[in-house]
């Protein structure tokens, strides 16, 4: 019985630590593990159902194994970011959302939640034609301006705005994410959307290299420092949580996460049939330090496997 018990056990040890392992290296690792570390708070499960076997078998070793893996489980599930408040008075207030429609198939829902809600801008990823269409026709009176890239599939994207917008080269990938600048009531705002690939089997290079572009972009508009530097909003789908460290490495360039703002860092956006009873949070609003927010919630669109994420975001005068 004592064996019988301790080899489950083992394996469930040696899965959850090569996962950990990799945290604790800083590192993303290889698939499987860049797969699993999106959901790094739930291998708290697997460890905890070795850590019963180990005791039932008193395999010993076993239990300071499981220990010592939850309270590295425990220590990483805290949220990572900086956080604290601009210095300056606040300038303008508004609204941003951001959804992924999964080919298109959820824009008419994005299209009530847009009108329920009235963000002032939407990040729209996985935007088709047929997409693309509609929500001109159906929202282009409200947000006339645009900064779009339509292709088919989940190659398309597109921000819909209230405030007037100047083009501004986006980030190159895969998949489309353009850039513009916004006009928010006499302050330049920089917008850019997020959407790399997703880390698949034999594409976590690529995964890893645009998000790394995402990285590089990020640092350059925060090493104009100084009154020069235009605020920046980065949000979309990352395909990556705060467990990856090549998302990590955008946050170091001094971005915030507007879900760590507003302490719902760990409210999963993917995948929408199991969140948020199980997912990752792989959606994002991204501020640069002239934002605070005040408040993040999560809208279920039907015909789409993400959340929208809805933020109420302020932009303070740089001190």
């Amino acid at each position: 019985m004592k064996t019988a018990a301790t080899w489950p056990a083992a394996l469930l040890f040696l899965g959850v630590s090569a996962v950990v392992g990799c945290r604790v290296a800083d590192t993303d690792g290889i698939t499987p593990v860049t797969q699993l570390l999106a959901f790094l708070p739930w291998l708290l499960v697997p460890t905890g159902v070795g850590l019963l076997l180990a005791l039932f078998s008193r395999w010993w070793t076993g239990v300071v194994w499981a220990v010592a893996l939850l309270g590295l489980l425990a220590w990483f599930i805290e949220p990572y970011g900086k956080t604290g408040e601009p210095g300056g008075p606040p300038l303008a207030s508004f609204r941003v959302l951001t959804s992924n429609v999964e080919f298109g198939h959820a824009t008419d829902a994005l299209v009530d939640a847009v009108r329920r809600e009235k963000p002032d801008l939407v990040f729209v990823q996985e935007c088709e034609y047929t997409c693309d269409a509609t929500l001109s026709e159906a929202l282009g009176t409200d947000y006339p301006h645009r900064a779009a890239r339509i292709a088919a599939g989940s190659a398309g994207s597109v921000v819909l705005s209230r405030f007037p917008l100047t083009p501004a080269d986006g980030v190159p990938g895969t998949m489309a994410m353009p850039g513009a600048v916004a006009d928010v009531r006499g302050h330049a705002v920089r917008l850019q959307l997020a959407h790399p690939m997703p880390p698949l089997p034999g594409g976590t290079d690529l995964w890893r290299k645009e998000l790394g572009d995402l990285r590089d972009f990020a640092a350059k508009q925060a090493e104009t420092a100084g009154d020069g530097r235009t605020p920046l909003i980065l949000a979309g789908d990352f395909n990556a949580s705060q467990d990856h460290a090549a998302f990590r490495r955008i946050l170091d360039t001094g971005l915030r996460d507007a879900t760590r703002l507003t302490d719902r860092d760990r409210t999963p956006t993917w995948p929408a049939r199991t969140a948020p009873a199980l997912g990752a949070q792989i959606d994002h609003v991204l501020l640069s330090p002239d934002f605070s927010a005040r408040a993040a919630r999560f809208l279920d669109l039907p015909g789409t496997d993400h959340r929208a994420l809805l933020t109420d975001v302020t932009l303070h005068q740089r001190r």
